[in-house]
């Protein structure tokens, strides 16, 4: 079984990508299902065909869906909306309001999780291939497992105790429907379900997510942080796509300044994602739809390797912390022992040895401590970071 999650800043192409990526799955013999949880859904349209709520055969050994929220709460999550329905109406919403408040923000990120673990229990695909939301949208829908772990542990049993004592005082009185231990059970599967989830996620053996970008500035610095933030999940990347890249005969005339443009950040690209594998994929000169279309980018993208293949075992970059502090650890196998040369600007850290430079976007803990010392030991650069007061 492998599980890849295609995502990048919305308009880079990743919808394109997966939909190729399925095609060429399935064309190898493996039984792929590509699924798409974004909310606002275009997978549909690559194909150029229409899908439902639950898995649609669309040719030999390939399977699309786009997740569809209500769809979801009414097939597999009817006791949790039944309680939040009578909640809503006890506030004096109307019946169909409430029932169609009972999807709340982060719901379809729940959703499609849940999804995506019982497709790969249900043992019917080789390949599950997500097209996943714009990178924001997905970072908060890698992070639920986190969150769950959380709240399962802290603040679960304390609510179902409280529940279980206050209940026959509270309910009476206000006439406040209380969830019953139904209720608990169905939030307490769910909440394990997706602690699951992320361990079958954060397995490199199992899972990996794909970064789609385009040679553009604010694209890149997007994708730099999608980067960071997914190790600090514990999620691994094996590719980045470089999208849409402009081909040499379409740098004339009024185009011209573009290969000029795109040479620097293609340069930032490498700078930014290395050792991780980047893979080009040209600008067609018509709009990528169809079957055809996209047969021939997964033609281009991966030639006769196999796409479910792990392009990049471990992890690139990771942040520990010692001592009360933190090191950012950043694979750099070739570079020599000169001198090391650091540049911070804002949350952006440059790092320069000898003939190799390094670009990394740093996260939040990061960025509110101070470069205290970078050592090179063993192919891999040890950077300290210390509470501004202790630097």
């Amino acid at each position: 079984m492998r599980i890849m999650l295609y995502t990048g800043k919305g308009g880079v192409g990743k919808t394109s990508i997966a939909a190729a990526t399925s095609l060429a799955c399935a064309a190898r013999g493996l039984r792929t299902l590509v699924m798409s949880t974004d909310a606002a859904h275009s997978l549909a349209d690559s194909f150029d065909t229409r899908l439902s709520p639950e898995p649609q055969l669309l040719r030999s050994n390939l399977w699309a869906q786009e997740i569809d929220v209500y769809h979801q709460i009414d097939k597999y999550y009817g006791t949790i909306q039944d309680y939040l329905s009578r909640v809503l109406a006890w506030r004096g919403l109307d019946d169909v309001v409430a029932s169609e408040m009972t999807a709340f923000p982060g719901m379809e990120e729940l959703a499609s999780l849940l999804q995506v673990e019982q497709h790969h229990d249900s043992g019917k695909y080789d390949v599950i291939i997500i097209d996943a939301a714009p990178t924001g949208e997905t970072l908060k829908f890698l992070s639920f497992p986190d969150v769950a772990s959380w709240w399962l542990e802290k603040i679960f049993p304390v609510q179902r105790k409280a529940a279980q004592i206050l209940g026959p005082v509270v309910q009476p009185i206000l006439s406040l429907p209380l969830p019953t231990e139904e209720v608990f059970d169905a939030i307490k599967e769910g909440l394990l379900r997706l602690q699951r989830l992320h361990a079958l996620l954060a397995d490199p053996k199992t899972s990996s997510i794909r970064l789609v970008v385009n040679p553009e500035k604010m694209v890149i610095k997007e994708a730099q942080r999608t980067y960071t933030y997914l190790g600090l999940y514990g999620y691994v990347t094996d590719l980045v796509i470089c999208n849409r890249v402009w081909p040499a005969a379409a740098q004339e005339g009024y185009f011209a300044g573009w290969g000029d443009v795109q040479e620097k950040y293609l340069t930032l690209i490498e700078e930014s994602f290395a050792p991780l594998p980047i893979r080009r994929v040209p600008l067609f000169n018509q709009e990528v739809v169809g079957v055809q279309m996209l047969e021939n980018l997964a033609a281009i993208l991966f030639g006769d390797d196999n796409p479910a293949a792990v392009f990049y075992s471990g992890r690139s970059q990771t942040i520990e912390k010692v001592d009360g502090d933190y090191v950012l650890n950043v694979p750099l196998p070739l570079a020599s022992k000169d001198a090391i040369d650091l540049k911070r600007l804002g949350d952006e850290l440059i790092v320069r040895i000898g003939n190799q430079r390094r670009n990394l976007i740093l996260p939040r803990v990061l960025v509110e401590r101070d470069v205290a010392e970078a050592r090179l030991a063993d192919g891999r650069l040890r950077i300290l970071f210390k509470n501004q007061a202790e630097s």
